[in-house]
């Protein structure tokens, strides 16, 4: 069934489109008799205002973009679902695009939200985004943009977690533990979040003199085969690690199948550490000590640095929202 228009109407009742526009806003300059038959018509043919007209019109559409790199990953989704729910406060909705963790889908994600007019954009760069032009690009335009998770430090607001901190309270965690030869397994060096985490690990180790070898730490893509790929290697050298700190929840999986498929036993060969979601942890066998991330408080302060910007707030802010260390079954009680 077609929807009724204002034009619509007007051909009806033989009037210019003009009048039935100025009698469905409660307008002056329209007769009560002929306002209610415009209302009327609206009515019984269930007539409702075309949202894309009135944004051109007023330049306003109460949405907001959200792009991340996975929504299907449960860190993302969960952001995503906190993101959601703080907009409507506001009395915005969102729409949410997804990059595949790829530059150039990363590029139509961002063309597609500003031409629907969002009134600003809310981000999770992918791993692959190393030219930030684009992203700089809304800058100059003045549409308000907000980095959370990965901040690649290009004078944005941004909303992270201690990436540095927690990673070296992780190494110290294992050492505590009894490892002495703790691999780091991260997404690409270019990438700000995981060069933090990996300079945390490797502060750790400095601290306690422990020395560092290169060959501990791999730095690729994140994917499920590329953390396998990486797991199954560094357990091939000739002094494999005896403990694992993985910096994304996928590389934490993969890192797990590879441990178990060499018939190994966590945590007694191999303690693993991951950054990841509480829910993921309690499914996973055994249950993994995680970098817990408060992602109702990542949701809502993002959400709360975009209005701020969209109500003329032009000050860069980068808030960091801190996380904390939960053990569960894959790492050794301190000896």
């Amino acid at each position: 069934m077609k929807r009724i228009s204002q034009r619509d109407i007007a051909k009806q009742l033989g009037i210019n489109v003009s009048t039935v526009s100025r009698a469905l806003r409660g307008l002056d300059g329209v007769s009560p008799e002929l306002k209610q038959k415009i209302e009327q018509l609206a009515e019984d043919h269930g007539y409702r205002p075309n949202p894309f007209a009135v944004s051109l019109r007023f330049g306003i559409t109460r949405t907001i973009g959200v792009i991340v790199p996975d929504v299907s990953f449960n860190h993302h989704a969960q952001i995503v679902k906190r993101i959601e729910t703080e907009a409507r406060k506001y009395g915005y909705m969102c729409i949410i695009t997804n990059t595949d963790d790829s530059y150039e889908n990363e590029i139509d994600c961002i063309d597609l939200l500003v031409n629907m007019h969002v009134e600003g954009i809310i981000i999770c760069p992918s791993q692959e985004t190393t030219d930030f032009s684009h992203l700089l690009q809304l800058k100059k335009a003045r549409i308000p943009l907000v980095f959370f998770d990965r901040d690649p430090d290009i004078g944005i607001s941004s909303v992270v977690i201690n990436d540095e901190i927690s990673a070296r309270q992780a190494t110290f965690t294992l050492l505590d533990g009894g490892a002495q030869r703790i691999a780091f397994l991260g997404g690409p060096n270019e990438m700000k979040q995981n060069a933090d985490r990996k300079h945390g690990y490797l502060d750790a180790l400095r601290e306690r003199d422990i020395p560092i070898r290169k060959e501990l730490v791999k730095c690729h893509r994140i994917s499920f085969n590329s953390g396998l790929a990486d797991t199954l290697e560094l357990l091939s050298l000739h002094s494999p690690p005896d403990a694992i700190i993985a910096s994304h929840g996928l590389l934490a999986i993969s890192a797990l199948q590879a441990i178990t498929s060499r018939g190994l036993r966590i945590p007694d060969d191999v303690a693993l550490i991951a950054y990841m979601s509480d829910w993921v942890s309690e499914m996973s066998h055994p249950r993994l000590s995680f970098v817990k991330q408060n992602l109702r408080e990542i949701a809502i302060k993002a959400v709360r640095l975009l209005f701020d910007q969209m109500n003329g707030d032009d000050s860069v802010q980068h808030v960091v929202v801190n996380a904390r260390l939960e053990l569960r079954d894959s790492t050794k009680k301190m000896g």
